[in-house]
């Protein structure tokens, strides 16, 4: 069976992402659950760092937090895959079984946020799919000018909207060009620089 498709539309162009149930069951589900209700539309790409990742899907033009609809999921992060470049993956408090609806894609190879050990400082943050298109739009996200917004730190100056998120359904022609990808396998992880973290 194919992965799900989904298409997030954003003022700054579309991102088309490939997701990974059998890596990471619930965290995907949640996704698509979210993504059918249609919560992720008009929120934003609130919180944007150069050389690390794009945040959004939580809160709303005026920077308010939009209430989730689900409730936690299980962190997945030790099932296997990689927070690589390109990859989507759910945001989250300190806890590490805080994830809701929040997620960022990260733009560079960010192996401190993977997996390491089942506690608070070693869980990780679960990636559960791949930008598959629209990789441009991600970094030309991720170039725009931030600056504070009340007390958010990193908000682009001009606003990045999430005007809709939807699945996609494969057409016969896209079946037949290429297969279903698989996820990456996790690599080793280097020293970490010191960075910021994604925050739900």
């Amino acid at each position: 069976m194919a992965n799900p498709l989904v298409v997030l539309q954003t003022s700054a162009g579309n991102i088309e992402l490939e997701l990974f149930p059998e890596a990471a069951p619930e965290t995907v589900a949640n996704f698509l659950k979210t993504v059918d209700s249609g919560f992720y539309s008009d929120t934003i790409f609130h919180r944007v760092i150069k050389g690390f990742m794009i945040q959004g899907g939580g809160m709303t033009a005026d920077m308010r937090e939009k209430k989730a609809p689900n409730p936690p999921v299980p962190n997945e992060a030790g099932t296997g895959l990689s927070n690589d470049r390109g990859t989507i993956a759910m945001a989250r408090t300190m806890d590490p079984h805080s994830a809701t609806v929040q997620f960022f894609i990260n733009t560079v190879r960010n192996y401190r946020l993977n997996h390491s050990a089942p506690t608070a400082q070693g869980y990780g943050y679960c990636a559960f799919g791949k930008v598959t298109e629209g990789m441009d739009v991600v970094d030309a996200i991720e170039n725009a000018a931030t600056g504070p917004s009340g007390m958010h730190d990193d908000v682009p100056l001009e606003m990045v909207r999430i005007i809709s998120a939807a699945r996609k359904t494969k057409s016969k022609k896209d079946k037949a060009a290429k297969p279903a990808a698989k996820p990456a396998a996790k690599a080793a992880k280097p020293a970490a620089k010191k960075a910021a973290s994604p925050k739900g």
